[in-house]
C-alpha cells in the first residue's frame, strides 16, 4: 500500500479549519467580552464544540477519496 496525499492535505485542512476558527472567535472578542459571564458561557460552549462538524466529512475523505 502507498501512501496518498489526501492524509498530508487533509491535516493541513484540519490545521487551517482551526487557525481561521480561532481568528474569527477571538475577532469577536471584543463584543463578547462585553456582555455578562452568563451569556459568554454558551457562547464559547457552542463555538468551541461546533468546529468539530465539518471534520467528519473530511476525515472520511482523508480515508476513503469520498465525500459521501
Amino acid at each position: 500500500m502507498t501512501p496518498t496525499w489526501r492524509k498530508p492535505a487533509g491535516m493541513f485542512a484540519i490545521l487551517a479549519l482551526i487557525a481561521i476558527w480561532c481568528v474569527v472567535i477571538a475577532s469577536l472578542s471584543p463584543v463578547v467580552g462585553g456582555w455578562a459571564w452568563w451569556l459568554q458561557l454558551p457562547f464559547y460552549l457552542v463555538t468551541g464544540i461546533i468546529w468539530i462538524a465539518p471534520l467528519k466529512p473530511l476525515l472520511r475523505w482523508m480515508e476513503t477519496g469520498r465525500w459521501r
